[in-house]
């Protein structure tokens, strides 16, 4: 049974970091995209960064570009994301995901069940 578990998230003030971290079980992560996803309320999902199964490729929304920062570790079978300079528009939760994809939600396989991160001002 494939399981993406997300840690990391919590309530913290506009301008400070948090890093989230997502754990594989049942999967090779090093076999897919690792890609973060956000949903705040009343809105829909949102992409906010991939990065690719060697790691060699990153791609991030313009909202995250220059502040957040995606990265692996096959050995731990996990990927994570820096989030640095928060802002309050940045409050949502925050879900991984597992795929062949890029910054579509549909082209991802397995999903995690979400950390909620909450920028207060």
């Amino acid at each position: 049974q494939v399981q993406l578990v997300e840690s990391g998230g919590g309530q913290v003030q506009a301008g400070d970091s948090l890093r989230l971290a997502c754990a594989a079980s049942g999967l090779t992560f090093s076999s897919f995209a690792g890609g973060w996803f956000r949903q705040a309320p009343g809105k829909e999902r949102e992409f906010v960064a991939v990065i690719g199964w060697r790691g060699s490729i990153k791609y991030y929304t313009d909202a995250a570009k220059g502040r957040f920062t995606v990265s692996r570790d096959d050995a731990a079978n996990s990927v994570y994301l820096q989030m640095n300079s928060l802002k309050p528009e940045d409050t949502a939760v925050y879900y991984c995901a597992a795929g062949h994809g890029a910054t579509q939600a549909h082209e991802y396989d397995y999903w995690g069940q979400g950390t909620q991160v909450t920028v207060s001002s």
